[in-house]
């Protein structure tokens, strides 16, 4: 689906934007005919374990053909053999019920507010037979976390624990391939996240002057040139706030209900002005007027009665897969990563995305730390096919990096930073995945 034309004031009159074709892949994340009746988690526990084992049984004859598979009841002391099983890590400071509940009660804090990890913890893996302890160096308590499934190769010790001695990854989906075309035109796709507008540190003339940006009605003609080759903008996640003393459970008033209202209106002003002239979709976050547990749904269209009007506004889940002109996107507000850099440790959000991406699981801590709804044949963040761009919104920083996998696969990571405090969004090419920053400031010395 193509903008209209976009009118600008240049020499030539006006300017053509440049149009590809759209395609949305966020079915799989849609609830339905979900239908809730009291279940509990196990179930998606179930289907993950069934999907990834089968997998990974399709990679084992070609990893380690000469050893047998055997399940976690059928283990031998001192016999080599591969288990398949769903990590759990066993942690020393993850907060529990009980502990909430003690801490008016402790002198001093229980945890960390940043991370969870303890050099005390320790991973179990499981399967349907039971579970068994991990030992060894090549499995770091502080990379994984409760809720993957993986291979592993080893042998049960005297003292009844496995001591690992390689690991079988899933590694990264098959990817189609992405169109090649190295002389085709420029074609612009722009990254934003973490607008919080209604926020105290949000700058309504920062979020403008990037909306007259893309819409090329800030520059000159070589400017307005580049902004017409922008074919989509995508919102990833919190684009508002709501002042927190409101929600306090009593009845609001209508002044109250007024100022609840604000930070919606005024966002639906910025995205009109957009949707006039770019596609845009708009993914729901941790903020946002939307359900908490992943997938989040889309936000309702009548909170953006002028910007809904448009054919060029999509409200879509979180996370978010599409295509555009057959290059494949698959992205989240970041509550997935922000979970994980809880519970694990990497030397930056990047890490972590292409972690996700090697495990095929875009949230392996679902629903363990992480809200999920309890599915009950199928899990939406299985990654089946791999992406060309894996998104994440709403990080303290700007950061990309480009990987390859073993079957040529190769894929665009991206960390989107917090525009309210950052004033930072992110441009892709789609013709070679080339990605950079824009960023925009309003102080004057």
């Amino acid at each position: 689906m193509g903008a209209a034309p976009m009118e600008v004031d240049s020499g030539n009159g006006v300017v053509e934007r440049t149009q590809s074709i759209y395609k949305s892949m966020d079915e799989s994340f849609e609830i339905q005919k979900e239908m809730y009746r009291g279940q509990q988690y196990s179930q998606i526990y179930f289907a993950r374990l069934h999907l990834m084992r089968t997998l990974l049984y399709s990679l084992i004859p070609t990893w380690k053909p000469q050893l047998p598979v055997c399940t976690v009841l059928g283990l031998e002391q001192g016999k080599e053999c591969i288990i398949v099983g769903t990590l759990f890590k066993h942690m020393k400071l993850k907060p529990t019920i009980l502990d909430e509940y003690s801490k008016e009660r402790s002198a001093s804090p229980l945890v960390k507010a940043h991370n969870f990890m303890h050099s005390d913890d320790y991973l179990i893996l499981e399967d349907e037979s039971g579970r068994v302890k991990l030992r060894g160096t090549l499995l770091l308590p502080s990379v994984y976390v409760t809720g993957l499934v993986v291979a592993l190769h080893g042998k049960e010790t005297g003292a009844g624990d496995f001591m690992v001695e390689d690991i079988l990854e899933a590694g990264l989906p098959p990817q189609i391939d992405r169109p090649l075309n190295p002389n085709g035109d420029d074609k612009y796709v722009v990254f934003v996240s973490g607008l919080s507008v209604g926020s105290s540190f949000a700058n309504p003339l920062q979020f403008q002057l990037f909306v007259d940006h893309i819409t090329g009605h800030l520059g000159d003609e070589k400017e307005q040139g580049i902004a017409a080759k922008i074919v989509q903008v995508v919102i990833a996640g919190n684009s508002v706030e709501f002042p927190r003393g409101l929600f306090n459970g009593q009845n609001l008033g209508s002044k109250e209900q007024s100022k609840l209202s604000e930070p919606t209106k005024e966002l639906d002003i910025l995205l009109t002005q957009i949707a006039a002239g770019i596609p845009l979709d708009i993914m729901p976050g941790t903020t946002d007027p939307a359900n908490f547990a992943l997938p989040q749904q889309p936000l309702h269209k009548c909170l953006f009665p002028g910007s809904a009007a448009y054919n060029t506004f999509r409200s879509c889940t979180n996370p978010h897969s599409f295509e555009l002109d057959n290059v494949r996107f698959l992205g989240t507000s970041g509550q997935n990563i922000d979970n994980l850099a809880i519970y694990s440790d990497a030397s930056s959000r990047i890490d972590f995305l292409e972690r996700t991406l090697k495990w095929r699981h875009i949230a392996p801590t679902a629903p363990n730390t992480l809200g999920c709804y309890p599915f009950t044949d199928r899990d939406p963040f299985f990654v089946e096919a791999c992406p060309h761009v894996y998104f994440i919104g709403n990080q303290d920083k700007y950061e990309t990096s480009l990987i390859k996998g073993s079957e040529n696969q190769v894929v665009r990571l991206i960390s989107i930073p917090r525009f309210a405090e950052t004033g930072t969004a992110v441009v892709m090419n789609l013709k070679n995945l080339e990605c950079h920053a824009l960023s925009f400031g309003t102080q004057f010395d």
